[in-house]
């Protein structure tokens, strides 16, 4: 096993951060204006946790296993630093960047004991470069292997792990935001709030095998980042303090079929009422990345579906299982 490069996190690594996701957000997908979601399947479930998984059972494997395999095929593989060499001509201020790649997940549902369901997400690294030159190619699907197995499947593409927020006011409603016109990705399209967890919070630039640093902290590190990134996120994008979200839970991994881009989704309640909330969205840090905030009462949320993202009208159904699962309770 790799041991991973440790850094510790700096305001500088903050700002880089922030610019990173702005380039990610606005910069990386002029393909996707012309290469739009069909009206067929739009999203596949790769792991749906309706009862919810709390941060005690949802851990990680953080290794350069599951970082991405080069592509066989030498010309298709040399089109990853083509494209890249052709965005940064463009546009100098460009610059690269590390996400966690999702790998593949372990699922151990206690074994009819007395033990709670427990996953393990096994993630590795990508960067912005490699996210550009496979998922975002105009060839994404020449990357993609023949095979049932996702993690073989996707073996050769980046496949950034995303993450968003299913998030509950005190007086029952879901927040939707509206996406800017000004963003690469879905322009003017519905989502839950989110984006990435990142390395850099937790202190990773890189794998390194000479480090000899304990793994088992290093996972630990990873597997908190799964959950405080989530509510870094909504508190960015939302503008609500963090005090005021609760009860986060894991209910599952959503991938977008365009692009094979795969999410985790979180549900968590917030103890502000919908008005309190609206009136706080105006003064979110990420307020650009949007251009308005629904809240809405869950009935409403199949008529925003088909204009969500695939990935979260996949978040959507991973919701809807969780709420069935409560009923049945």
């Amino acid at each position: 096993m790799q041991a991973a490069a440790l850094q510790a996190p700096t305001s500088q690594v903050f700002r880089i951060t922030e610019e990173f996701d702005r380039h990610w957000s606005a910069l990386a997908i002029p393909m996707e204006k012309a290469e739009t979601e069909t009206s067929g399947e739009r999203y596949k479930l790769l792991l749906s946790c309706p009862s919810g998984l709390l941060p005690s059972q949802v851990s990680v494997v953080f290794d350069g296993d599951y970082d991405r395999i080069p592509h066989p095929d030498i010309n298709l593989e040399n089109s990853v630093s083509e494209i890249w060499d052709q965005r940064v001509h463009k546009n100098p201020s460009l610059y690269n960047g590390t996400k966690f790649r999702y790998g593949k997940h372990i699922w151990h549902d206690g074994g009819g004991s007395n033990q709670e369901p427990h996953v393990c997400l096994h993630l590795g690294l990508t960067d912005y470069r490699n996210f550009v030159g496979t998922n975002l190619n105009h060839l994404w699907e020449s990357f993609l292997v023949a095979s049932e197995d996702d993690a073989i499947r996707c073996q050769h593409t980046s496949s950034p792990l995303g993450n968003g927020a299913i998030v509950e006011t005190s007086d029952k409603k879901i927040l939707v935001l509206q996406r800017s016109n000004n963003v690469g990705e879905f322009p003017g399209h519905f989502v839950f709030p989110g984006g990435h967890p990142e390395p850099q919070e937790v202190g990773l630039v890189s794998h390194h095998h000479e480090d000899l640093t304990d793994s088992k902290v290093i996972n630990d590190k990873v597997s908190h980042e799964m959950f405080d990134s989530i509510v870094r996120e909504v508190v960015e994008e939302i503008g609500v303090p963090s005090a005021s979200l609760h009860e986060q839970v894991f209910i599952g991994i959503s991938c977008r079929v365009l692009n094979v881009r795969p999410t985790a989704f979180f549900f968590m309640k917030c103890s502000l009422s919908s008005k309190e909330v609206q009136k706080l969205y105006a003064t979110a840090q990420d307020s650009f990345e949007s251009t308005q905030l629904f809240t809405v009462p869950m009935i409403d949320l199949d008529n925003m579906a088909s204009k969500m993202p695939g990935c979260h009208e996949g978040g959507l159904a991973l919701y809807k299982l969780m709420v069935e699962a409560v009923k049945n309770v």
